[in-house]
């Protein structure tokens, strides 16, 4: 089993900043790529930002310039800092990750960290 647990949701003003972070933990191999999406009241999941192992990143076109995602493979760990925030920004952000264990590659879910954008 591979567990991962997400931190640093919160409220922030408009054009503010915020740090997600997520931690994978349990019977891992080796963690392959690492992701952060969003979910919207009403709206569909999204893709936010993804890393490879070997740290190439995409995001969304709409947080380009303002979200930076990294990771740290020792510690198998991904974190999003999202500069700049907008009342649009406003979701459950989730951590998704690629996991190789003893036995199979698998995608796993964090549980979700809410980040509200408000005055």
């Amino acid at each position: 089993q591979v567990q991962l647990v997400e931190s640093g949701g919160g409220l922030v003003q408009p054009g503010g900043s915020l740090r997600l972070s997520c931690a994978a933990s349990g019977s891992i191999f080796r963690v392959n790529a690492m992701g952060w999406y969003r979910q919207a009241p009403g709206k569909q999941r999204e893709l936010v930002a993804s890393i490879t192992r070997g740290g190439t990143t995409n995001y969304a076109d709409s947080v380009k310039g303002r979200f930076t995602i990294s990771r740290d493979n020792q510690k198998n760990t991904v974190a999003l800092q999202m500069n700049s925030l907008k009342p649009e920004d406003t979701a459950v952000y989730y951590c998704n990750a690629l996991v190789d264990s003893w036995t199979r590659t698998q995608g796993y879910w964090g549980q979700g960290t809410q980040v509200t954008v408000s005055s």
